[in-house]
């Protein structure tokens, strides 16, 4: 059964991280990295739609950047801007505070040993994981 996956992003200023859970809503892998180039958000929205009928995604959980002391900041508007370009798709967009979701990443790859360019390509992707696993953990706590 593969029309529950659920799609997670981790936006960035020049990259999108990108991740799905598995059929069953347990597991969240990593799925790609979106460069925000010259179109920025309009382009990463557009792959984005074509992922979400690829892998028949049912619901989005995108990071929710929120400042360590809980508020909103610049950031978090931007990522409100970029889901307004999601609008048009009709699935449900939910918001997960991603705070040190980025820097729990980096720590890992760093402790992996990857560097340079792939660390900076990988790291968003497993920011998106870090998001959507946390998301479909508490999900999973909410209907035990």
């Amino acid at each position: 059964m593969d029309e529950a996956r659920v799609l997670g992003i981790d936006y960035g200023e020049k990259r999108v991280g990108l991740a799905i859970s598995d059929p069953a809503r347990i597991f969240a892998q990593t799925l790609s990295t979106v460069a925000r180039k010259h179109n920025g958000d309009v382009a990463v929205a557009n792959t984005i739609k074509a992922l979400l009928k690829q892998h028949q995604v049912t619901e989005i959980v995108i990071g929710w950047p929120l400042r360590l002391n809980g508020r909103e900041g610049i950031q978090t508007q931007k990522v409100a801007r970029f889901i307004r370009c999601l609008d048009e798709i009709d699935l449900p967009i939910h918001k997960w505070d991603e705070r040190l979701s980025t820097t729990s990443a980096d720590r890992v790859l760093s402790q992996a040993g990857v560097k340079g360019v792939a660390r900076r390509e990988k790291v968003d992707q497993l920011a998106a994981v870090i998001i959507l696993q946390a998301w479909l953990d508490a999900q999973s706590s909410k209907s035990q």
